[in-house]
């Protein structure tokens, strides 16, 4: 019994100590937010100060609320259109026999484990040659290279444990391929859909590197390149308020849609974990 409850003590002493080193950091970006002046610079671990200066300065300053926009169209268009490619795919590699499935699939999960410096000048070069500098199609272009072959990749495993006898039934009543895909399946891989979607939208949203380089337009930038260029009057005065509050800003909607899709994300990520 002892034992028992030591184990349990240490259980919960060591999931304080992990909760409290993940959101320290927003916590800490939370409350700094609120101070102005050089209160900015004082350690305090509890709210001391309650301004929302930083705030109204970050959404009047510049192009921040576009900022957010873009960002927000080219998450969602990102989601949508890997959702609805990974799907049509998934079936095929899953369900279809043909020769060189398997290559075909590592071959689409290799693609997303080259860095994205290594394939920088490769994708500046064609959004060149396309006319997509300064257009924020190039981002949805380039985004889909790593949140691509993730949803393919997570959408084939999950289909493949979908029953086989739904298919069947399904082509038997006269179904065609589009229809056993929307209408038999997707209803449920919802789980599934909605993890991959939701980390396809993560990634999108806080991705930087391709942002910088192929936007230069204030206005067409997305949030996280927007929050790295915020300077002050002179290079030693770094404006740590209105960069904590912006950083705040754009961070609650990933925490909110996380807990509004938190049973369905963790029902993605166990399904096919446990087989009868």
């Amino acid at each position: 019994m002892n034992k028992s409850i030591l184990k349990q003590i240490g259980l919960w002493v060591l999931i304080v100590i992990i909760s409290v080193y993940a959101l320290f950091p927003f916590y800490y970006a939370i409350i700094t937010s609120f101070k102005s002046g050089s209160a900015i610079f004082q350690v305090t671990y509890w709210p001391t100060d309650f301004s929302l200066a930083n705030y109204v300065g970050v959404m009047q300053s510049g192009h921040f609320p576009r900022n957010i926009f873009n960002s927000i169209l080219v998450s969602f268009a990102v989601v949508v259109l890997s959702l609805l490619l990974a799907i049509t795919a998934s079936y095929a590699l899953a369900r279809v026999r043909f020769k060189g499935r398997g290559a075909l699939l590592f071959t689409i999960l290799s693609v997303s484990m080259f860095p994205q410096i290594a394939v920088l000048a490769g994708l500046f070069e064609m959004v060149r040659y396309l006319g997509l500098y300064n257009n924020l199609l190039s981002l949805i272009l380039a985004y889909m290279i790593f949140t691509l072959p993730f949803t393919v990749w997570v959408l084939t495993t999950f289909m493949r444990d979908l029953p086989i006898e739904l298919e069947e039934a399904a082509i038997v009543d006269g179904a065609k391929p589009h229809q056993i895909i929307f209408k038999v399946f997707m209803p449920l891989m919802w789980p599934a859909l909605v993890t991959t979607g939701l980390l396809a939208f993560i990634a999108a949203w806080n991705e930087f590197l391709f942002a910088l380089t192929f936007v230069s337009n204030d206005a067409q930038r997305t949030v996280p390149v927007a929050i790295a260029l915020l300077s002050g009057a002179t290079e030693q005065e770094i404006p740590w308020g209105p960069i904590m509050a912006a950083s705040v800003i754009v961070t609650v909607p990933l925490v909110i849609l996380v807990l509004i899709f938190q049973r369905r994300i963790v029902a993605g990520l166990t399904a096919g974990a446990v087989k009868g």
